[in-house]
């Protein structure tokens, strides 16, 4: 009797899906290694970080504050008065925001400094859980103003959260930092910026 000539190909079809169904993990693997190697180079623009890329408001005048106070915070609202004729660090914060917590140890620490005022904005957080965001972390801020709708982030050019801008007395954005402060960043960004302002002032 002879063989059924459709028997052997379709062994191999059936041999071949089992070699696809084995690769697929690789296949998997490689895409994801391609996608986190595109995030890398795109943190990381010839030798720049894309959080150190400086903000087309840098040396400009701060957008006006006015800004509702954060209910049940005993803090005033973030208005141009509670920055006025000080150097100021305008940190925009949420409760969602992982990075804010990584961050928060080091304002606290900022906030012992008295050269410096810490305010807050508030951006598109739920009032209660900002403020058991700071029950829970300590409160480095002087003043916190909510922005719900994220309004002020816009007008600040808020890239992502946590961002911060120092401002000097006179009102001009001296320095920007998207993503929290680690203490590289403190060291080589903020702190030099700080103490320019005040040789300059």
């Amino acid at each position: 009797m002879s063989a059924d000539p459709d028997r052997k190909p379709q062994s191999r079809r059936g041999g071949m899906g089992r070699y696809v169904i084995a690769l697929a993990p690789l296949a998997v693997f490689a895409i994801i290694a391609g996608a986190a190697g595109k995030m890398l180079y795109d943190q990381d623009v010839h030798g720049k970080n894309v959080s150190d890329i400086p903000s087309a408001l840098l040396g400009t005048r701060a957008p006006s504050l006015s800004l509702p106070a954060l209910e049940g915070s005993d803090l005033p609202a973030l208005t141009d008065t509670a920055i006025q004729g000080r150097l100021t660090l305008v940190n925009v914060f949420a409760s969602w925001c992982v990075p804010c917590r990584d961050e928060h140890p080091i304002l606290k620490e900022l906030a012992k400094d008295p050269r410096l005022t810490i305010v807050g904005i508030n951006y598109k957080d739920r009032n209660d859980n900002a403020l058991r965001f700071l029950g829970e972390l300590g409160n480095p801020y002087s003043a916190i103003g909510v922005d719900p709708n994220g309004k002020a982030a816009i007008d600040w050019g808020v890239y992502g959260i946590p961002e911060s801008y120092l401002v000097g007395p006179d009102g001009t954005i001296l320095y920007k930092k998207v993503g929290p402060f680690d203490p590289i960043s403190l060291k080589e960004g903020l702190m030099p910026a700080i103490e320019k302002a005040l040789a300059s002032s």
